[in-house]
């Protein structure tokens, strides 16, 4: 059977088969991300009930287990409603420029040593690019609504990521330092060693800024002053029904997956074991627990969802912030603070200090 397909294969002309290979690659990496994004938002309710003391989603299927499914067939089947007086191809097109660099970002995002789509030299400046142009979809949205709550929702949330991308870009300047490249593949195999090799360590409040900018980037709560219900109806996407909105809400958990496997990467290690550097080696020469225990693409998704785990328990633990304190932490906290730790790199690497700078 395998032989048969191989022999198909080498039949069909080369400049055909390139783009079929591309393809291919995008759907292996696109469909399990949408799957992990609906049962996110299923293992939002369950965690955030259990911390609680709710049950969460318990009736469609076992355990409410098919619940996503039966979530995404109820957008799918609504009608997508149209303002009157709307612009209705910017209307129409803003969710898609919310999801979209969402998706694209992952064209660079390695999974395990050459389990990627796309190797390129400068894909933390590509992801960069492609993040920041999230805040169009929003500022698009809210202004083809026709409507003054849309608007104030996507003024507000646009000033807001505006905001934190900055703190967040210098951030990642400080991981581009430490790992001196802009590809991602090599900047976690500069973190190689053990897990003291981790640039978590002598980019520490960096790592923070860069986590807390990644949630207030994705207007999550206590993030959530865009989507104040008690304040603003619920954000630039008010006057949206159906599966646009749904689009607005898998760009937003789309964007949290990318945020934590992004933060796995430049500063754990992405697919490094954290037993690296330390364990006996007999330990990797047991059958199945040696796997585990090597590096892998296992590790990375643990990590993903470690990160993810806290953006669902910030939002049951903290109140949501007043708008004021919102732009002072991004201007005058994460700001300045990402300013003096890229000085103190700076001086790290001028002297040399091991094991990161040496």
């Amino acid at each position: 059977m395998i032989e048969t397909i191989q022999s198909l294969w080498a039949a069909v002309p080369e400049p055909v088969q390139i783009p079929v290979l591309i393809v291919v690659k995008i759907l292996v990496i696109v469909l399990p991300l949408m799957g992990a994004v609906a049962y996110l938002t299923f293992a939002e309710r369950k965690i955030i009930g259990y911390i609680q003391v709710r049950i969460g989603p318990n009736r469609v299927g076992p355990r409410g287990w098919l619940q996503p499914i039966a979530d995404a067939v109820k957008l799918l089947t609504k009608e997508i409603v149209l303002p009157a007086n709307a612009s209705r191809f910017l209307f129409l097109i803003a969710p898609v420029l919310a999801i979209g660099p969402a998706l694209a970002a992952w064209a660079v995002v390695p999974f395990d040593e050459g389990l990627l789509l796309a190797d390129i030299d400068a894909a933390l400046l590509y992801v960069l690019a492609l993040t920041s142009l999230a805040v169009y979809g929003i500022i698009i949205a809210g202004w083809a609504s026709n409507s003054k709550y849309a608007l104030l929702g996507a003024m507000r949330s646009a000033a807001q990521m505006v905001a934190y991308e900055i703190a967040m870009g210098f951030a990642l300047v400080g991981v581009l330092m430490v790992g001196d490249s802009l590809n991602l593949r090599e900047i976690v195999l500069r973190q190689a060693g053990s897990p003291l090799h981790w640039f978590v360590w002598p980019l520490l409040p960096l790592f923070v800024v860069y986590f807390v900018s990644g949630v207030a980037e994705t207007n999550r709560a206590p993030f959530d002053v865009a989507e104040g219900e008690s304040e603003i109806v619920a954000g630039f996407h008010v006057e949206y029904s159906g599966i646009a909105f749904g689009v607005f809400f898998l760009a937003e958990y789309a964007n949290m997956i990318l945020i934590s496997t992004l933060a796995s990467l430049m500063f754990l290690g992405g697919w490094l074991s954290p037993f690296e550097g330390w364990a006996p080696e007999s330990w990797f020469a047991v059958p199945v627990l040696g796997t585990l225990l090597a590096s892998g693409i296992h590790w990375l998704l643990a990590k993903t969802a470690f990160f993810l785990f806290c953006f669902l328990w910030f939002r049951a633990t903290f109140p949501r912030y007043r708008y004021d304190q919102i732009m002072r932490l991004g201007w005058k906290v994460f700001l300045p603070l990402t300013i003096v730790w890229l000085f103190v790199e700076g001086l790290a690497q001028y002297f040399r200090i091991g094991p990161w700078f040496a």
